[in-house]
């Protein structure tokens, strides 16, 4: 009878500590409350390929601004990498730097 009453503890304690160390999930933003694109659950295949085309193309025309205005990502370990960047922003009135 002891040991029967021990391994329901033991199982009870086994699952209380469990249920705390599994991470809660979190609701996604589907941007509906953002005012953002559409959930893409409602997308087809052609609409997400054509927003992924889109978003690419004005990430990398905003790239191709700044390196214009005189800002290089490709050097590493920059000691002024901040500063370099948003002087790059002001200059080309793009990101961050536009609004300030």
């Amino acid at each position: 009878m002891r040991t029967k009453l021990t391994s329901i503890a033991v199982s009870f304690l086994v699952g209380a500590v469990g249920a705390f160390t599994v991470p809660l999930s979190y609701a996604q933003d589907t941007g509906a409350t953002t005012g953002g694109a559409a959930p893409a659950a409602s997308m087809t295949k052609a609409e997400k390929k054509a927003a992924k085309k889109q978003a690419r193309a004005k990430k990398n025309a905003e790239l191709k601004k700044l390196e214009d205005a005189g800002y290089s990502p490709g050097r590493a370990n920059d000691p002024n990498y901040p500063q370099d960047l948003q002087n790059a922003q002001k200059k080309a009135g793009v990101g961050a730097g536009a609004s300030q």
